[in-house]
């Protein structure tokens, strides 16, 4: 019985449930603080993608036949591809986040159906000879892209989204020839304006 007292006194003092509950919750809190804060939009590349889209509605609203308009839209989609991402992967890498993990991986899953929707829509349409739909449902689905990518991301990104929407609608029952004006609206001015924003507070 006398040696009951060291040997309780040797063993160590185990850590209170309290304080490795605390730690767990603050790593989580900060976790959750960098996801919100990082976007997988580019906001300088979204610039610069605003600015060739503004060239690409001037050029295309000088053509006279409907496939060399398309093929117009169709070049500035790729110029777009090849802006945002690398933009998009330096702005993952400056934050110290991987593009196709965590919110970066939520974002681009959210962004790409709509976006192959478009796809398939702008090929069927063009063979129906339904080409004056097509800013409006660029428009609507690159919109609600962007909507459904910004769910994982911060608050402007799907108001940017709904800017797109609402042009994109409009844009399905004015006259044709307005297409051009409402695309240099939406992948013109909405994107350098909103892309300018998240530049300035949102890394990049």
């Amino acid at each position: 019985m006398a040696t009951s007292g060291p040997l309780r006194s040797a063993q160590r003092e185990p850590i209170p449930i309290d304080a490795r509950a605390a730690d767990h919750l603050r790593y989580i809190r900060e976790t959750m603080e960098r996801a919100a804060e990082f976007t997988a939009l580019p906001g300088w590349g979204g610039v610069a993608m605003g600015v060739t889209a503004l060239v690409a509605a001037f050029a295309a609203s000088r053509q006279t036949t409907p496939r060399a308009w398309l093929a117009v839209w169709l070049i500035e989609a790729f110029v777009a591809v090849a802006i945002a991402a690398p933009a998009a992967a330096t702005k993952a890498h400056r934050a110290n986040s991987a593009l196709f993990s965590g919110p970066g991986r939520k974002f681009v899953l959210s962004f790409a159906p709509p976006i192959v929707v478009g796809g398939l829509l702008t090929f069927a349409l063009y063979h129906a000879g339904i080409l004056a739909a097509l800013p409006g449902v660029w428009l609507s689905l690159y919109g609600t892209a962007i909507v459904t990518g910004g769910a994982f991301s911060v608050r402007v990104v799907p108001v940017m989204g709904m800017c797109l929407m609402l042009l994109g609608g409009a844009a399905l029952f004015t006259p044709a020839a307005w297409g051009d004006a409402f695309m240099a609206a939406g992948f013109g001015v909405v994107q350098i304006c909103f892309g300018w924003w998240i530049a300035r507070h949102y890394g990049g």
